[in-house]
């Protein structure tokens, strides 16, 4: 098994979470082998076909989240290591607390063009506030 590595590692040479690539297992999608322990492994082979896959989309697509607004950044709110991200999508406005490595990293300044991804397991409803 020299030529095949484990999920984690699969999983970060594409850019993916070890879910994904479990999910891609059992679609089809990916081939994995199992070693004694039962762990998958994964070919370095077919890590390669799927970074070179045509049907690979760019940086940030390949997340199975649903729910993407590109829009434009309005503001960057920096404090200590965090920061306020808020992007203008259409009628839409989101605000991510993100790392402030990550503002860095991703150039995210007012007027940068980015998308907002969302995928959450749970959903905060405030209360409207109205006629009583």
């Amino acid at each position: 098994m020299t030529n095949t590595v484990g999920i984690g590692e699969a999983a970060k040479q594409l850019g993916v979470s070890p879910d994904t690539l479990r999910r891609w297992d059992r679609d089809g999608r990916l081939r994995t082998s199992r070693d004694s322990r039962n762990r998958r492994r994964v070919a370095v082979a077919e890590i390669e076909r799927l970074r070179d896959s045509p049907s690979r989309h760019a940086a940030g697509d390949g997340l199975s989240a649903r729910n993407r607004f590109p829009g434009v950044v309005r503001s960057v709110e920096s404090d200590g290591v965090m920061a306020l991200v808020e992007i203008e999508a259409g009628p839409h406005r989101i605000t991510a607390a993100v790392t402030r490595d990550a503002v860095d990293e991703l150039g995210l300044a007012p007027g940068v063009e980015a998308t907002a991804t969302v995928k959450a397991t749970s959903v905060m409803v405030n209360r409207s506030v109205g006629e009583a």
